[in-house]
């Protein structure tokens, strides 16, 4: 099963952005693929939020959205367009939410993300998603022609129970799209996508974004594609934005979960017993 990975440079004009991916539904439909998966943050990436805000949507009106349903029904193409920015219903707040799209165009599956990214790095970025996002409240697998998907966006990557989640309810292929920086990046990406794959025996499909940005950020790339047994299949590199193929066999999942079948030995596991031990005062002779 042949799948497409669109790694991406996006910047501040969602016309662009999404004339970017119409172009890559398109190429991945003609180089054979069933299913094209997008980045975090695909529709705009904008770190100047009172900027960002004027070109922001809810779902219903939002035009990047309309024009990848168009172009993946268009192509006969499922895509998982790994999240764009939006209004959250309420109004109040935003949402980073990702959705799997058919060939024929139609929603089937809506993930927001849980985990909020709020850190300050030693480069002495900051980061406080929580003062704009709103997180999600429900982990989603979705029935799709390469097998059942996990959706999970970016900083989730660092939070092994969700993922234990998705492969208990099924999950073949996880996917983890990312906007991840670069000191992030170099220090734990490869490390934490092949942990995730090896865990649960599954394949996961990490589309990321890369390189400089126009709204000045810097992103690590190295969107990847990694098999149940933790073997890199496709690595897309730190360097530039472009389109990448990778062919999923599902037979191997199955192969990998019978010589080492982890998943089937999970356990739940109840609240740990604190051994508490005074320490005895001594006294001097």
């Amino acid at each position: 099963m042949r799948i497409a990975v669109f790694q991406a440079q996006t910047g501040i004009d969602p016309e662009a952005n999404a004339a970017a991916l119409v172009s890559c539904v398109e190429q991945a439909a003609a180089g054979g693929a069933a299913m094209l998966f997008t980045p975090e943050m695909s529709g705009l990436l904008d770190r100047d939020r009172s900027r960002a805000i004027r070109q922001l949507h809810f779902e219903s009106d939002d035009p990047v959205l309309a024009a990848v349903r168009a172009a993946a029904g268009k192509a006969g193409l499922w895509v998982h367009l790994g999240s764009l920015a939006l209004l959250a219903e309420d109004g109040d707040m935003l949402v980073n939410r990702g959705f799997v799209i058919d060939a024929d165009g139609e929603i089937r599956a809506r993930y927001d993300k849980i985990h909020l990214f709020d850190v300050d790095l030693p480069t002495g970025e900051s980061w406080r998603e929580s003062a704009a996002y709103k997180r999600g409240d429900r982990a989603v697998v979705v029935d799709t022609p390469i097998g059942s998907l996990g959706l999970s966006i970016c900083y989730d990557l660092r939070f092994a129970g969700l993922y234990a989640a998705l492969s208990n309810e099924g999950a073949t292929v996880l996917s983890i799209p990312a906007a991840f920086t670069v000191p992030t990046g170099d220090a734990h990406w490869h490390i934490l996508m092949r942990a995730r794959a090896i865990e649960a025996g599954v394949f996961v499909v990490s589309a990321a974004q890369v390189g400089e940005h126009e709204d000045g950020r810097t992103t690590y790339g190295h969107s990847l594609v990694v098999d149940p047994w933790g073997k890199v299949l496709l690595d897309m590199g730190g360097e530039s934005p472009g389109l990448g193929f990778a062919e999923l066999d599902p037979a191997v999942v199955e192969e990998v979960r019978s010589r080492l079948p982890a998943i089937w030995h999970r356990r739940p596991i109840p609240a740990p017993e604190h051994v508490r031990v005074e320490t005895p005062v001594r006294r001097r002779s």
